[in-house]
């Protein structure tokens, strides 16, 4: 197991830039450790995302106002890392312990005031929460869970096992905690979880507070633990193993044994680092109580290694340690440049859609599927509200017209018209502009098949033809029926918009002739290939026909829907604060002759 942090911890990061960059290293861990990425940011830009590369992919990380907010969009968080800086840190520090959910503080920020750090500690033990820190580089529980960049590279990672898991570590240093977690590696089995308490005169929480914890973990069988001059958390935590018979085995050592040829009250790096001018908080006083306690105490730092592989070994003979599979690290993607004729490629994007993901079933409107729109009743508007607003507008507001646009109203920001709207507003044309520069693209590649398959539609019902009578015709003298066929969709995976929109249709009980030529055609040409399915624009066509609409206006409600999208994509680019785009050149395939001598110029 692991102690503090987990598989199910669920993470805000209260921070700026420092906080973003703490995201990136927790997603390396998991990418490594094959779970998945759980952490939720909050700079100052509330409202915005950050992206954070997670493996081959990025995730969109949400940023909020206060943790407040967070947690009620994401009610499972239950951890805080805090990066506030050292005037704002005690202010954010109680707005993560005042939430209900939140039961780990780990504080990242050095420079904390001490009285704000005693009082941190008052609050945290009131409300029966974990306050680490101040200082602390961070919490990780080997394959679980990362808080902050304990650890270090992605290299050090792989290098100190930390997708599996061993002996449990605690340590002031940040440094240090690399170092042993490295060295468990190398003469043990790697670690459980490793904690640093921070080296700060007065920490949140001790030695003794994990000590207890990892003394529960049936799993842990031995604990590193490092200290410093300084203090007294060494000595009670010697009193505290010396007071019974404990599980866990307990390897020490104290640094700064150098203090005794240097001046009394001397401070060394961290802020508790300072021996007491009568020798209070001495190195060797430490190692001394940690060894009657009985503790294996090494003479020097480079006994650490021997003593952390003896423990091992004599664990390794009684049998104690359980078999585990062991997960084959994985490497980092590599970048375009590195790996593009490899085919092992992370790109980044090209542009940025916050509004509409066309990625899943169907679109999905700043979250929401379009066909679950209609279902619960949803009306045009909603969705203009989704599109141009983010959000949900009221009833009043939903008085006004038709299901239909709602199905198509978007997808996403990556088809012809919508890319060109994008590109006209990165390059500061008017709203009018750029979405009348997407209108052109809509033609007979880009909605276009909404009108040809009304046309043809209405021609097989018209000359009251049979279905095989039709296909026959079309195949000779046209091609392809319009408003058949989906490159994605199939009957085994159907198109959840259409459904929704023939259901309702059939539901009213109006005569559907042509809708009822365009399933009897699907049901043909199906059974020849199953993704030769009625598409959304043929459905479209076929009702609209049916509702006695001229075949001339069904482009229109193409336009008219895609409007809608367009004119949202070009507030979401401006809202976002995006710039022009220019083409990475490995978007472009270059076919000119190669460069070549100039030849004379013939007189």
């Amino acid at each position: 197991m692991s102690i503090i942090t987990n598989k199910e911890t669920r993470v805000v990061i209260q921070g700026g830039p420092a906080g973003v960059s703490a995201a990136k290293r927790m997603a390396e861990f998991c990418h490594l450790s094959q779970i998945p990425f759980n952490v939720f940011v909050f700079p100052p830009s509330a409202g915005k995302t950050n992206e954070i590369a997670f493996g081959s992919t990025l995730v969109s990380v949400p940023i909020f106002k206060s943790v407040a907010a967070a947690t009620e969009v994401f009610p499972e968080i239950n951890t805080s890392l805090i990066y506030i800086a050292p005037n704002r840190a005690f202010a954010g520090t109680m707005e993560a312990l005042d939430a209900p959910n939140i039961k780990l503080v780990s504080m990242i920020t050095e420079g904390v005031p001490e009285k704000d750090a005693k009082q941190l500690r008052i609050e945290a033990e009131k409300r029966n929460k974990v306050f680490n820190g101040p200082s602390s580089i961070g919490v990780i529980s080997a394959g679980e869970s990362r808080l902050g960049v304990i650890g270090g590279s992605y290299d050090n990672l792989m290098l100190c096992k930390l997708h599996r898991q061993g002996f449990g570590v605690i340590t002031k240093s940040g440094g240090l905690s690399n170092e042993i977690m490295w060295i468990c590696s190398q003469f043990a089995d790697g670690i459980t979880t490793a904690i640093g308490i921070g080296g700060d005169t007065y920490p949140g929480s001790d030695f003794v507070t994990y000590l207890e914890k990892f003394e529960d973990d049936l799993q842990t069988k031995v604990v590193v633990m490092v200290g410093e001059m300084g203090g007294d958390l060494e000595e009670k935590a010697a009193t505290w193993f010396g007071e019974k018979k404990r599980r866990i085995q307990l390897i020490a050592v104290v640094s700064g044994y150098c203090q005794e040829q240097l001046p009394k009250g001397m401070k060394f790096g961290h802020a508790g680092a300072k021996e007491g001018l009568h020798g209070e908080g001495s190195a060797r006083n430490k190692a001394e109580a940690l060894k009657a306690a009985g503790a294996i105490v090494p003479d020097t730092f480079g006994g650490l290694g021997p003593a952390i592989k003896a423990a091992y070994e004599e664990i390794l003979a009684s049998g104690a340690l359980e078999g585990k599979e062991e997960l084959a690290p994985r490497h980092l993607p590599r970048t375009i440049e590195e790996t593009i004729k490899d085919g092992d490629v992370f790109a980044e994007p090209l542009i940025k859609s916050s509004i509409c993901d066309d990625r899943g079933e169907e679109p999905l409107y700043n979250g929401y599927p379009a066909s679950e729109l209609i279902d619960k009743g949803y009306q045009i508007p909603h969705v203009i509200g989704l599109l141009w607003d983010k959000r949900l507008v009221t009833p009043v507001e939903a008085e006004i017209i038709k299901r239909i646009v709602i199905l198509s109203a978007d997808h996403g920001p990556c088809v012809s018209g919508a890319l060109v709207t994008i590109i006209g507003a990165c390059a500061g044309i008017s709203m009018a502009q750029a979405v009348a520069a997407g209108m052109i693209m809509i033609g007979p590649r880009f909605g276009g098949a909404v009108t040809g398959a009304g046309k043809w539609f209405s021609y097989g019902v018209k000359n009251k033809m049979s279905v095989d009578d039709f296909l026959t015709h079309m195949k000779k003298n046209v091609g392809p029926v319009p408003g058949i066929g989906h490159r994605v969709k199939s009957l085994r995976n159907p198109d959840k918009r259409v459904k929704s929109l023939i259901a309702y249709v059939k539901s009213t009980g109006i005569p559907t002739p042509h809708l009822d030529f365009a399933l009897a055609i699907e049901e043909k040409t199906t059974a020849k290939k199953d993704t030769l399915i009625l598409n959304v624009d043929g459905t479209m066509a076929a009702i609209l026909v049916d509702l006695r609409f001229p075949v001339d206006a069904l482009n229109g409600f193409f336009i008219l829907s895609r409007t809608i999208g367009m004119i949202g994509h070009w507030i979401d680019q401006k809202r976002e604060g995006s710039r022009l785009i220019r083409l990475f050149k490995y978007l472009a395939n270059y076919t000119s002759h190669k460069k070549r001598a100039v030849p004379p110029l013939d007189s």
